[in-house]
């Protein structure tokens, strides 16, 4: 992001879901909805870099869904 790097922002919440017949939740049970603190991050990076960061998230995420927002930032 211009002349930094390591751009990110956090904010903590409580996330919800019902895993539903088939799932397999880290967290919770099937039919069962749940309530988690969770932590919602937000990074910046290179546009041609966006496949190989979302592919390295859901290797490590303990969730069987990640949940991903991908947005592009216009320079104006």
């Amino acid at each position: 992001m211009g002349k930094y790097s390591f751009c990110s922002f956090s904010t903590r919440g409580v996330g919800r879901f019902k895993p539903e017949a088939g799932a397999q939740p880290h967290i919770g049970k099937v039919g069962k909805i749940e309530e988690v603190e969770e932590e919602r991050i937000e990074v910046t990076c290179d546009g041609a870099l966006v496949k190989d960061v979302i592919a390295a998230i859901k290797k490590v995420h303990p969730y069987e869904e990640v949940a991903l927002d991908v947005y592009r930032l216009e320079d104006l």
